[in-house]
């Protein structure tokens, strides 16, 4: 995260229709419906609701009875990495999938109807990251941000942002703000002048298990009593808190395994 990070803002009420580019909702596939239910259940106060069936059993989450995110059953013989992914709206679907696939990118799933919510495709950048594209219909996206419980931030963890950024410029038309540093690697990609997301380019320090992929932030109360929180829960801290300039982070894993990072005083 960067300091262009404060002027995203916060409200309790997201917008009626997200402009092309912006993260709209996030989504988890997992093996253990049940136990990851009441893990997030616990953590974040979620309530949930059954979702559209096209991909097999998927619920949303619910908070104060507005959608919050989506988890979905994996096929049991369907081996991926379970990981939170973040799904960049889009006019028109199918034509963002073309321009995935012309600017070096990959469709791995889509795109297809989700029956009256809307229609999807799952992509990959040309260095791997799997990022979701919604065409909102009944469904626009999170109903609440800005509170906790609510995804605060999404930031793309790669080796070297210049390699991808030119991706994401062509494909969702963002305006770019590199970091001023010459010690960090780090884009803040904005729609219509408002910053969305950002990409953080870490070298060698990538994760060799993990690869270049999405990160979620979450918003919480206390970080450092949600990081013990989700540990009691079957969770495992990755990265302890500690203070930053956008609040107090931490980074967690779910007992599946799926990564994400809790923020407190997000700005």
């Amino acid at each position: 995260m960067t300091e262009a990070r404060e002027s995203a803002g916060r409200s309790s009420e997201a917008p009626a229709r997200h402009a092309p580019g912006t993260p709209c909702w996030v989504s988890l596939m997992v093996h253990g419906m049940t136990a990851t239910q009441d893990f997030y259940g616990e953590l974040f106060g979620w309530e949930f609701e059954l979702g559209p069936q096209q991909l097999g059993w998927y619920v949303r989450a619910l908070l104060d009875g507005r959608e919050v995110a989506g988890i979905g059953q994996l096929p049991p013989d369907l081996h991926l990495p379970v990981a939170w992914t973040p799904y960049l709206a889009s006019d028109d679907v199918d034509l963002t999938a073309e321009a995935v696939r012309h600017s070096g990118g990959t469709v791995g799933v889509g795109p297809l109807d989700a029956a009256e919510a809307g229609r999807l495709a799952i992509a990959s950048d040309p260095m791997g990251a799997v990022f979701g594209i919604w065409q909102a219909a009944a469904h626009l996206g999170a109903g609440i941000t800005g509170v906790p419980g609510t995804p605060a931030w999404n930031e793309l963890v790669t080796r070297d942002s210049s390699s991808v950024a030119k991706f994401y410029k062509t494909v969702f038309g963002y305006e770019e703000e590199p970091a001023v540093s010459a010690n960090l690697d780090y884009v803040t990609l904005h729609v219509e002048g408002r910053p969305v997301a950002g990409i953080h380019g870490v070298g060698n320090s990538l994760p060799r298990d993990r690869g270049p992929h999405w990160m979620t932030y979450f918003e919480v109360s206390d970080t450092d009593a949600a990081a013990t929180h989700a540990v009691d829960l079957g969770g495992h801290v990755v990265e302890p808190p500690h203070d930053s300039a956008h609040g107090r982070v931490t980074t967690v894993t779910d007992p599946e395994g799926a990564m994400f990072s809790l923020i407190q005083g997000a700005r």
